[in-house]
């Protein structure tokens, strides 16, 4: 992408992207093993900053094909991802039913659907399921606009919704899914509803 059409956010995530691409592939290798020593055993917030920065090494560390090269020893309660034998860290998102658990190295699905425990399943659809015609009042068309009085209030009120169930993933279901994975990472903002994540309380 020409650097003219990058958004701000995207140039000074470039920025802070900087110090990774200093380090060689021992040290990157040496840092990420390290801190997912660091993140096992807890639900993370998205947002959280050592959670953005994890991010940004695993995104280069993919391109340069660390895990593969095995420079460094992950902790041994992650088991390798299918989708690119990484360490599984994976995120729990709106669209889980449908694009399951996402790795957070490669951002393919780490687990699908499927195959995320039974005890779960029906607990995870049906949040999403309550989540989606929230989230889609965002996007409906001008047709679904014109069939409620103040559009504006629709969306403030579908925001409010999904501020109570990022809430609940984060309190309630990324708990309940550290039972099976060693970490797992929730998201705790909607863009389009313009839902940050200082607005998620647990």
């Amino acid at each position: 992408m020409p650097k003219d059409s990058e958004s701000p956010i995207d140039r000074l995530w470039l920025e802070y992207s900087l110090v990774f691409k200093n380090f060689d592939d021992h040290t990157l290798a040496r840092w990420m093993a390290q801190t997912l020593g660091q993140l096992e055993g807890s639900a993370w917030r998205m947002s959280h900053p050592l959670l953005g920065a994890y991010r940004l090494a695993a995104q280069l560390a993919h391109d340069r094909q660390i895990w593969l090269k095995r420079l460094a020893t992950a902790p041994s309660a992650y088991p390798e991802s299918p989708c690119c034998r990484a360490p599984m860290l994976a995120l729990l998102t709106r669209d889980v039913v449908e694009s399951g658990l996402i790795c957070q190295h490669c951002t393919g699905t780490a687990v699908a659907f499927e195959d995320i425990p039974d005890a779960l399943q029906s607990e995870l659809r049906k949040w999403a399921e309550e989540y989606a015609p929230v989230h889609a009042v965002s996007h409906w068309d001008e047709r679904e606009r014109k069939n409620v009085r103040d559009f504006e209030d629709a969306c403030e009120n579908a925001a409010l919704h999904a501020e109570k169930l990022l809430s609940r993933a984060g309190a309630e279901l990324a708990p309940k899914l550290l039972e099976y994975y060693p970490a797992i990472v929730w998201e705790d903002q909607d863009e389009c509803l313009e839902v940050r994540p200082e607005d998620i309380e647990l």
